[in-house]
């Protein structure tokens, strides 16, 4: 049978700007051979156009059906699990506000909620139109009334949904609050806890391999995270391959118990090669 690839993006395929060397050509000889490819990534600030795009730049076999991001996994997890969900409050940027449409819900931006708020003096169950869901990833743009309007709709009964809780997030220059910290607004002022769709919990890796018709337990995660990669591979009992490219080093490795410690460890593309072929052939 062919392998189903779970591949992470920043820290596998690319660092920030840069492409990490042949990797994406490795992807390309495994998809040209027959193997699934699915892209994971707890990122959520982007629409899947953008990974897209970004992916076919560097050879990277993709398709738009074959990224999964946490706003992606987020929607389709509504869509599948939460059918009677039809309006959303999304308190994140506009890469969340087109995933959550592209599968048929109503959206309404926490920015338009808020604004209503200050305007119109009415809470944010009435500003959002009593929304059924409230979906929280990163927010640029972030204020009290945003977390005001969100912390109410959840009070009022609203699904909670964290697209991941990454504390921050790594830019070119800086860390900069993740959706985990906006989440935590949410969760404190409501005394709700939410449903978390993104690494290390294992829905993002379902969804993704779902999104190809097969089961994560057959998945091989290609990352580069410990806690997050590693975690949610761990999770749903698939093997893992983690990339000593990215945020993990050798001896944070040889700190883990054997009964955690990845199916593989590789250093580079030819590893990482190498182990696939050996992968496919057995």
């Amino acid at each position: 049978m062919s392998l189903l690839l779970l591949v992470d993006l920043d820290g596998v395929v690319y660092r920030g700007a840069d492409p990490v060397p042949g990797v994406a050509a490795v992807l390309k000889a495994r998809a040209d051979a027959g193997d699934d490819v699915v892209y994971v990534t707890n990122n959520s600030m982007h629409y899947r156009a953008d990974y897209v795009t970004r992916l076919m730049d560097l050879g990277a076999p993709v398709a738009p059906d074959r990224v999964v991001s946490a706003p992606r996994a987020t929607a389709l997890y509504l869509r599948e699990r939460h059918p009677e969900v039809r309006r959303v409050l999304a308190v994140g940027a506009s890469g969340l506000d087109r995933e959550l449409r592209d599968v048929g819900l109503e959206v309404v931006n926490a920015g338009f909620a808020a604004e209503r708020m200050g305007r119109e003096g009415i809470d944010g169950v009435g500003a959002a139109g009593r929304p059924d869901a409230v979906v929280a990833g990163v927010d640029p743009q972030l204020t009290y009334l945003r977390i005001a309007a969100a912390a109410d709709c959840v009070r009022a009964g609203a699904v909670f949904i964290a697209t991941n809780r990454d504390p921050v997030y790594p830019t070119e220059r800086w860390l900069r609050p993740g959706a985990g910290s906006v989440v935590s607004a949410i969760e404190v002022a409501s005394g709700v806890t939410p449903i978390t769709i993104g690494k290390p919990e294992p829905l993002l890796m379902e969804e993704a391999a779902h999104a190809v018709g097969r089961d994560p337990k057959e998945a091989i995660v290609i990352g580069d995270g410990i806690v997050t990669d590693l975690a949610a591979a761990n999770a749903v009992g698939a093997r893992t391959i983690l990339m000593l490219t990215g945020v993990t080093t050798g001896a944070a490795l040889d700190a883990l118990p054997s009964s955690d410690k990845p199916f593989a460890i590789a250093a580079d593309a030819a590893e990482l090669a190498q182990l696939l072929e050996g992968l496919a052939a057995g």
